[in-house]
């Protein structure tokens, strides 16, 4: 599980590439991504429509931007599971703008 503090709620619009956030994402406090920055993180859910400020969940995929140096985690809610292209899909308002690739988490059960 991961705690996010969201800094980008849905609706929030992005000052590059001036495309409202159709998704809350955030960040992890306390963990460093690769661009030296604090780990992002895309929040998808079915259950979460509205604007958060944090979330806790679980992580279910990594993408790798080929032409950038950082990393993006994709979290969800404990219950819920999606497919590779339902996460592209999601993520695909701000992915579309880089070259990336997206690894699924595995998962563990206990």
């Amino acid at each position: 599980m991961i705690h996010v503090k969201i800094d980008r709620p849905i609706g929030y619009t992005d000052l590059t590439h001036h495309v409202p956030y159709p998704i809350n994402y955030g960040f992890i406090p306390g963990v460093i991504g690769g661009d030296g920055e604090l780990q992002d993180v895309y929040i998808i859910s079915n259950f979460i429509t509205q604007p958060i400020s944090v979330f806790e969940g679980k992580v279910i995929a990594i993408i790798h931007r080929e032409d950038d140096v950082e990393e993006k985690w994709v979290a969800t809610t404990p219950e819920e599971m999606f497919t590779k292209k339902q996460i592209k899909d999601r993520v695909n308002f701000m992915e579309q703008y880089f070259n990336s690739n997206l690894k699924l988490e595995s998962m563990k059960t206990d």
